[in-house]
C-alpha cells in the first residue's frame, strides 16, 4: 500500500469559553464551552500520534461570549496552548467568533495570524485581508481566505469595505433592527446575515491568480474558508454572502481539489455538479461535541486523492484528485 506523500490535521469551530454548557441561540442543540478544550486536546494528542506535518484550525477558535467576561485574551491562550503541545505548525483561518472578540488589527498582530513572513511582516496579500498561500510538498498548494473581508463585524464602522457590506445586509434583510435574524425568505437568501461576511473583489481577483499560477505549474490546490460557498454543503444560513463568485473561479481551474470549512456546527458533505466535480466539505463544530465523542480529522494526501479519516462525528471521506491535464 502506498504511503502518504504528507498529512494534516483539520478542526473547526472550538469555541471555547470558561463558562458551563448552555443551548445555541436557536435553543436546538447544547454547546460544550469548557469541554471544548478537552475535545481540543485530543485531537493534539492524536495528530502527535500520527505526527502530521501541520494542522489546518477553520476558524471560531474561541467563543464570541468572552468578551462580555474580559476573557478574550485568557481564553485564546489556553487554546494556543493546546496547538502549541501539537510538533508541527498551525494554519489558523478567521471566523465570526474571532471579530466578536478581536478588531482586525488586533488579529494582524496575533498568534492567529499564521501566515508565512517576509522582510516586511506577514506575507498577506494585503495589509489588512487576511488571506494567504502555502506550499506543503511539491505539486500543492494551499489557500486560506478571509471571509470576513467584507463585513459588518470585521472591519471599522468608518471603513468603506464596512459601509459595503451594510448596505448589502440592508438590500437583502430586512429585520432593520437585528441583522443576525435571516430574512424571511426561504433557500439561499437567508445567508445574508451579520454573522456571515463575503470576499472582496481584490481577494476574488488574487484566489484567481493563484489558481491560474497553479495550472501552469502543475500544482494542486486546497482551499481553507470559515464560511462555505457550496450550496449543499452547509445550511443555506451559513453561506458566504458572495459564495457564486467565488465558486465561478473555484470551478474554471483543473488544478481546484477540494474546498474546506467550518462554521456550520452540523457539517456537511457535497460534491459540486458543475466543473470536475469537485468536494466541498464543512467540518461538524467541536463546540456542539458532547465530551464522550469527538470532531476532528486527519487528511492523508497521496497523488491521486486524499483520504479524510474522521473521529466521532466526523465522517471519513475519500477526495478524488482531477487529472492536471
Amino acid at each position: 500500500m502506498a504511503e502518504p506523500l504528507f498529512s494534516f490535521g483539520i478542526i473547526a469551530d472550538v469555541q471555547y469559553a470558561d463558562i458551563d454548557d448552555a443551548m445555541n441561540y436557536t435553543r436546538t442543540r447544547k454547546r460544550f464551552y469548557r469541554g471544548s478544550a478537552e475535545l481540543l486536546r485530543n485531537a493534539a494528542r492524536h495528530w502527535r500520534q500520527e505526527r502530521v506535518q501541520f494542522v489546518v484550525q477553520l476558524g471560531d477558535v474561541i467563543d464570541g461570549q468572552n468578551r462580555w467576561r474580559g476573557a478574550s485574551e485568557s481564553a485564546l491562550e489556553a487554546v494556543l496552548r493546546e496547538f502549541d503541545a501539537i510538533p508541527a505548525p498551525v494554519h489558523h483561518v478567521w471566523g465570526n467568533h474571532e471579530f466578536y472578540n478581536f478588531n482586525r488589527e488586533t488579529l494582524i498582530a496575533s498568534r492567529l495570524n499564521s501566515a508565512p513572513r517576509n522582510a516586511s511582516g506577514s506575507d498577506l496579500i494585503d495589509k489588512d485581508i487576511y488571506a494567504y498561500a502555502f506550499s506543503p510538498a511539491p505539486g500543492f498548494r494551499f489557500v486560506l481566505l478571509d471571509a470576513f473581508d467584507l463585513s459588518v463585524i470585521g472591519r471599522a464602522k468608518e471603513s468603506e469595505k464596512h459601509q459595503r457590506a451594510l448596505r448589502t445586509l440592508r438590500e437583502n434583510n430586512h429585520n432593520l433592527h437585528d441583522f443576525n435574524q435571516p430574512p424571511v425568505c426561504a433557500g439561499l437568501g437567508q445567508r445574508f446575515v451579520q454573522f456571515n461576511g463575503g470576499f472582496s473583489e481584490e481577494q476574488i481577483q488574487w484566489l484567481e491568480e493563484q489558481l491560474t499560477q497553479a495550472d501552469l505549474s502543475q500544482e494542486r490546490v486546497v482551499v481553507f474558508s470559515h464560511l462555505p460557498v457550496l450550496p449543499g454543503a452547509a445550511d443555506s444560513i451559513c453561506l458566504a454572502w458572495n459564495h457564486d463568485a467565488v465558486l465561478s473561479v473555484l470551478r474554471s481551474h483543473r488544478c481546484f481539489v477540494c474546498f474546506m470549512a467550518g462554521h456550520d456546527h452540523d457539517g456537511g458533505r457535497s460534491r459540486d455538479s458543475e466543473g470536475s466535480a469537485v468536494d466541498h466539505v464543512t467540518l461538524e463544530g467541536v463546540i456542539e461535541t458532547a465530551p464522550h465523542s469527538d470532531a476532528f480529522a486527519t487528511v492523508q494526501v497521496f497523488e491521486e486523492h486524499m483520504e479524510l479519516k474522521g473521529r466521532g462525528r466526523v465522517e471519513d471521506l475519500i477526495i478524488s484528485c482531477p487529472p492536471l491535464s
